[in-house]
């Protein structure tokens, strides 16, 4: 099972991800998460990616591609993995289709407004990456992660200036993804209409969308 949560900034992908990877038994893998991971402990990769991601840019395809081989060959992955944030260009999907084939990706469609909105409210936890809301599911304790009791914080690009840049790139640069994942007939959309939706319906709308999926695929004999 190798899945692409495909979205804009802000659309559910590291939410269903997060939540999808331990039902199917397999990681979940998040560009960002990696980044930071490598930033935290003084990896070269991390802080060339660092500016970029402070300035809500995306980050180049040679440092991406660089740090996600490795991460996605590595043998917790053999049984497959989710990945979210990447690829984020046609670049990208064409570097990933040569190193391992994907079975489906999930588009998250998400109106701006929406994305806006939980954005600006997001906090995430230092220590687990555990992701709130202050309006749609807020900590038990404020500025305390409920899973892990870490301190949370709000990411520098997850301010409104910066969130309207990450979406003029996503559509600008990500988008057209929708149009090559198409093309591979390997895409499955999952529309977000209603802003208060809660993790548990977006991960159910997610199941069902890869259950039709890999029925169609069984049907007709694809893979």
């Amino acid at each position: 099972m190798r899945k692409i949560f495909l979205g804009a900034p802000g659309a559910g992908k590291g939410t269903a991800a997060s939540r999808i990877a331990p039902i199917k038994n397999i990681p979940h893998i998040s560009t960002g998460d990696l980044f930071r991971e490598n930033l935290k402990n003084n990896i070269e990769v991390g802080q060339k990616a660092k500016a970029f991601m402070d300035r809500g840019e995306l980050v180049p395809n040679e440092i991406v591609i660089e740090m996600m081989k490795e991460r996605i060959l590595g043998p917790d992955c053999e049984n497959g993995f989710i990945l979210d944030g990447f690829p984020r260009t046609i670049k990208q999907a064409e570097m990933l289709k040569e190193i391992l084939p994907i079975d489906a990706v999930i588009n998250i469609d998400i109106p701006d407004e929406i994305v806006i909105k939980r954005l600006c409210s997001r906090v995430i936890c230092r220590d687990c990456g555990e992701i709130f809301n202050l309006i749609g599911i807020p900590p038990q304790q404020e500025g305390i992660c409920d899973k892990c009791q870490g301190k949370l914080y709000q990411r520098d690009d997850d301010k409104e200036e910066v969130i309207q840049n990450r979406l003029n790139i996503y559509k600008e640069q990500t988008k057209p993804l929708i149009d090559f994942y198409k093309n591979l007939g390997i895409i499955s959309d999952v529309k977000v209409t209603d802003p208060n939706q809660t993790p548990e319906e977006l991960v159910e709308k997610v199941l069902n969308a890869i259950r039709e999926f890999n029925k169609d695929l069984k049907e007709n004999s694809v893979i």
